[in-house]
């Protein structure tokens, strides 16, 4: 039988940092991203709780002596551990008898345990990984030669030849980080974020809470958060666009009820706004940016592929915005670091803000490309900056306009970085 080879993730030296500290890790995040082969790789016993020839069997144990199952070489994974609540309260007190670190990996599917079962929080006992679908540089479509952790350590003077094209791009938006697209031929890696739509509005909206939802409403929800990705709509406006194309009614309770169901199986994952410390009074928008954790949902949700991203350049742009979002995310993670986005009351507008938990950040612009287009950011970067009161917090670390092609990463005389998304790392 084949062995597919394992594909090191960013995800790995985290997870091993984390339970150098802790007693166990939840591993969290959207359902095929990897969660458990993650975990496998550095368990040394695992506990399978769907395994079909042991499952009654693990579930009367977990009821009756859950500690039984908690036996085994360390750090131990226990996969599906949701299908057993009590497993977390008898997984935080064996972590307090044992009294050391690196006891436990806890992984689950996109349907989160109901936390009725449950008395104590986990709180000092066990950290939460979020995992997410791979970068670029995960899936070897990026070179990495411009890291991120680099930049924040000053070393900003930068150059990097690259290779890509727009239809590449195109296909890597549509394509998706899921770790079944590895080695598999286009066509067969198109089709993984298209089962995975259909199985999120057919099943996991509604199983994430044993809560019956309407499959078209989830469809028609999807569908306008789609073409609304890389804005700050708010939920009303996006109620009436759903309206718009629907000639039954939908409720405000009933989007924030939808919404919230994609959140918990982490479908939805929406960029937070910054807030920094400003020279003027300038008010800032503190909506929400509306983002999927990969940008190939939204092409599934669309029912289009490369070739249409190609022939609608505004669209593309969007999409290839919440590429660059999910990349940043998880190279941020490596240190330690938060993404956001920040708007203001005269629509200034910054696509991204990496900021680290010591108070060091970075601007980025995302652009597809193209002199007249990096100019605009170029310019809305150095404006943001000039706004910032670097008395109240330090200067940017750095300002970067990430583009969809271009054949060198480098810096410009004024000191913006022009790094096209194919050679950026963590």
């Amino acid at each position: 039988m084949y062995e597919m080879k394992y594909s090191k993730r960013l995800a790995d030296s985290i997870l091993k940092e984390m339970l150098e500290a802790k007693g166990a890790v939840l591993i969290e995040g959207a359902k095929w991203c990897g969660k458990t082969t993650t975990a496998e790789q550095i368990s040394n016993s695992r506990l399978y709780m769907q395994d079909p020839a042991k499952k009654e069997q693990n579930l009367q144990l977990a009821n009756l002596n859950p500690s039984l199952l908690l036996e085994g070489k360390t750090p131990r994974l226990i996969d599906e551990w949701q299908l057993a609540p009590k497993l977390w309260d008898a997984v935080r007190f064996e972590v307090d008898r044992r009294n050391e670190f690196n006891q436990f990996i806890l992984t689950g599917s996109a349907v989160p345990a109901s936390f009725e079962e449950i008395s104590h929080s986990g709180a000092g006992r066990i950290s939460r990984l979020m995992m997410r679908p791979m970068t670029l540089l995960e899936t070897g479509d990026s070179t990495g030669k411009v890291s991120l952790k680099k930049l924040f350590q000053n070393e900003t003077d930068i150059a990097a030849s690259t290779e890509t094209d727009l239809r590449k791009i195109a296909y890597l938006i549509c394509r998706g980080g899921w770790p079944k697209v590895l080695g598999a031929s286009e066509r067969i890696a198109l089709r993984q974020s298209i089962d995975y739509y259909d199985a999120v509005i057919n099943s996991d909206i509604s199983r994430v809470d044993d809560k019956s939802r309407n499959p078209e409403r989830a469809k028609r929800l999807m569908h306008s958060y789609s073409r609304n990705i890389g804005s700050q709509i708010k939920y009303e406006d996006l109620r009436k666009d759903i309206l718009g194309n629907d000639i039954e009614s939908f409720s405000i309770e009933t989007l924030y009820d939808y919404i919230d169901a994609l959140k918990k199986i982490f479908v939805i994952e929406d960029s937070p706004a910054w807030n920094p410390n400003l020279r003027s009074k300038t008010a800032i928008r503190t909506t929400d940016t509306r983002y999927f954790v990969d940008p190939s949902i939204a092409t599934a949700c669309l029912g289009i592929g490369p070739e249409d991203l190609i022939n609608d350049l505004n669209t593309m742009g969007f999409l290839f915005e919440n590429l660059c979002i999910r990349d940043l995310r998880v190279y941020a993670q490596t240190v330690d670091g938060l993404v956001y986005h920040y708007r203001d009351k005269n629509n200034l507008e910054c696509d991204a803000v990496v900021h680290l938990r010591n108070g060091s950040y970075g601007l980025i612009e995302v652009k597809l490309g193209g002199d007249k287009l990096i100019e605009e950011g170029a310019k809305t970067l150095n404006t943001l900056e000039k706004n910032i009161d670097t008395t109240k917090m330090k200067h940017p670390s750095f300002k970067m306009i990430l583009t969809a092609v271009g054949d060198y990463a480098y810096k410009r005389v004024d000191g913006i970085l022009i790094v096209p998304i194919t050679s950026l790392g963590n």
